[in-house]
């Protein structure tokens, strides 16, 4: 029998090329996007471009329910750390504002500018000034990139403050990248300028969760080969290291429609972020 071998690292991380109309995207997400914080501030639940560090890209957008937020859900984009900003992903929030909970969506230092230990502290800062605008539960996620940064946040030892760690009662890691050594073999290395330290230091899949870590891997069915093994991956170590987890395969979504269910109050994504 033979065994799994990747000899192109390159074509086992690229998404778009083997997507039908993959250059559709981000433009297919901005326009929703812009129409979500348009009505959004209308209704005067929107508060945009909030600073939480002295970087260009250190703002955080975020949005509101109608009553009292029953809590917090931060999302943390994707693009290969290197990539977007929060302005493509408002609409995401609707599903979570419309249980009932506050959303914050951040932007972060990008790759070659920033380092990956760099975004990853950018971001516990970010999710610190949500915290501190909004009481009650934190539930993380992320997409891809974000993916691996919402991980990272509840990794032992983790860049959030013990009084804000305390705080988070679920993460769900929408098509995450886990372990970064592989992305190590591939020329987007080339502007994210890691090396085998910095993997070892912030590969969730190398490193323990903290106490009481809850955690989905939710990945698509239609996804490369690459990303369904690095969901299934952290929630088989994260497992026999003490921490509540499960692995989702939701069928025939890809890459970039597997965040989908964000936007839906009803959608299983949506509801497996906000059990706690």
């Amino acid at each position: 029998m033979l065994h799994r071998h990747i000899e192109d690292w390159d074509d086992a991380y690229t998404n778009g090329a083997h997507i039908p109309q993959g250059d559709r995207w981000p433009e297919r997400w901005a326009e929703p996007a812009r129409r979500y914080r348009e009505a959004m501030l209308s209704e005067g639940r929107a508060r945009l471009d909030i600073a939480y560090g002295d970087g260009p890209r250190n703002v955080l957008d975020l949005f509101l329910p109608s009553g009292t937020p029953k809590g917090l859900v931060v999302f943390i984009h994707g693009g290969y750390w290197r990539a977007f900003d929060k302005s493509l992903w408002s609409h995401l929030a609707a599903g979570s504002v419309d249980s009932g909970y506050a959303v914050a969506v951040p932007s972060y230092t990008l790759c070659p500018e920033a380092r990956i230990a760099g975004i990853v502290r950018e971001v516990a800062s970010a999710i610190e000034a949500a915290a501190g605008e909004i009481a009650g539960p934190i539930a993380l996620t992320g997409h891809s990139a974000g993916g691996h940064l919402a991980t990272r946040m509840i990794c032992a030892p983790s860049p959030l403050s013990p009084a804000v760690l305390s705080r988070i009662a679920n993460t769900v890691s929408i098509s995450g990248v886990h372990d970064l050594r592989p992305i190590l073999r591939t020329a987007l290395n080339n502007d994210i300028r890691s090396d085998e330290v910095e993997a070892a230091q912030e590969s969730p899949a190398l490193l323990r969760p903290v106490e009481g870590a809850r955690l989905t891997c939710w990945v698509g069915g239609a996804e490369r080969t690459e990303f369904i093994r690095q969901s299934a991956l952290l929630a088989n170590v994260w497992t026999g290291l003490g921490a509540a987890t499960q692995s989702v395969v939701e069928p025939d979504r890809h890459h970039f429609t597997i965040v989908d269910g964000l936007g839906s109050a009803d959608h299983p994504l949506t509801r497996t972020l906000l059990a706690f």
